[in-house]
């Protein structure tokens, strides 16, 4: 069994993420549980494989538990899937001293928090992410937010988890697809701040392609650690936090455009990050090799690195325009001076982003 802890020290808060091989580990944040009524935010995916898991060793500490399960998919991180959450609080009388717990991916971290976030102006919670991307990015920080008709997560909240817990074992049941999805953003960390990583990454594909239970729970303390430290600089992503979101510009436009049907995030991810690479050429801030170096270590992990010119590049463009980074109508995009060298360009106009979205087509 490896088991190993990751702290997130806030100015206002701190939690513990706990990453375990084999179980879900609840003793070392007992304290949060004893004696709370909780109710567990799931999918119609994940609760039958892991509800009754952690159900069961919920009540070692309360016996007050309830379930909601939700549809799968991102398609479902609506305002009406938040209202089945908050209605459901309401019914079973929650109140500020209970206690909301994520069981899923990234769509239920993200629509549990900001139900935490948003019930009687905030209540605790506690994310247990199940799948790879979820693990690596979702679940730490404090991001929460639903999807809006306009574009994704137009709609949420900063509002911290009082713990993360990690089962690496459940990404033995992640579809191939899925799996692939989180690596997109387990790259990331190496290609803004991380090159030693992203050669660590390299050295150890076989095994984390292989899905290695001792390797993946390194890979992960890893990418838990590297967020935790640009969070802990700028929690409310006023600043630095912001190279986190390379390649997400992109990404959300692409996934908005195609109504979150054709590409998982972590897809849209690799592909934005591409993007990136390549407007950082246009606006001669890195080589041309820069790109295909990117292609080669995204192609090592068999995530895609092109769009299909069936997507009208113009509209992505405008839908660009909604992303919570542009200030003043211009765009503020993060961008590529090498692998492991992001910065944040401002006032990029948007003919050079129309560009190297066409470039990034076949």
């Amino acid at each position: 069994m490896n088991s190993k802890t990751v702290q997130v020290n806030l100015p206002n808060s701190r939690y513990d993420i706990v990453i375990n091989d084999s179980r879900f580990d609840f003793e070392s944040i007992k304290e949060l549980l004893i004696n709370r009524k909780i109710t567990i935010v799931s999918n119609t995916t994940v609760a039958p494989l892991y509800e009754e898991e952690v159900r069961n060793q919920l009540f070692n500490y309360t016996n007050c538990i309830y379930t909601i399960a939700l549809p799968d998919g991102e398609e479902y991180k609506t305002q009406k899937s938040w209202s089945q959450i908050v209605d459901f609080l309401a019914d079973k009388n929650f109140n500020r001293s209970d206690l909301l717990i994520s069981l899923g991916g990234g769509v239920i971290c993200d629509m549990t928090g900001f139900a935490a976030a948003t019930w009687m102006r905030g209540i605790n919670f506690i994310q247990i992410p199940t799948s790879l991307l979820a693990q690596v990015d979702a679940s730490v920080g404090g991001k929460t937010a639903i999807n809006h008709v306009n574009g994704k997560n137009l709609i949420g909240a900063f509002h911290q988890p009082q713990a993360v817990i990690i089962n690496t074992s459940t990404l033995s049941t992640l579809p191939k697809r899925e799996f692939r999805s989180g690596l997109g953003e387990t790259l990331k960390y190496g290609l803004i701040n991380q090159p030693k990583f992203s050669q660590w990454l390299k050295k150890h594909s076989s095994n984390i392609n292989a899905q290695d239970l001792p390797t993946l729970t390194k890979l992960i303390a890893k990418c838990c650690q590297y967020k935790a430290q640009i969070v802990q600089l700028d929690e409310k992503e006023s600043g630095i936090r912001a190279i986190l979101n390379l390649g997400h510009t992109f990404a959300h436009a692409i996934e908005t455009y195609t109504h979150y049907k054709t590409f998982s995030h972590g897809e849209a991810v690799a592909i934005g990050m591409v993007m990136a690479a390549e407007l950082s050429y246009l606006l001669k801030s890195s080589t041309h090799n820069l790109r295909k170096e990117l292609i080669k270590h995204l192609q090592d992990f068999n995530l895609l690195t092109m769009l299909s010119k069936d997507i009208n590049a113009k509209k992505l463009v405008e839908l660009m325009r909604l992303d919570k980074k542009v200030i003043n109508n211009k765009h503020r995009l993060i961008l590529l001076k090498s692998l492991g060298d992001a910065y944040i360009q401002a006032n990029v106009c948007e003919e050079d982003i129309l560009q190297a979205i066409k470039n990034c087509q076949y």
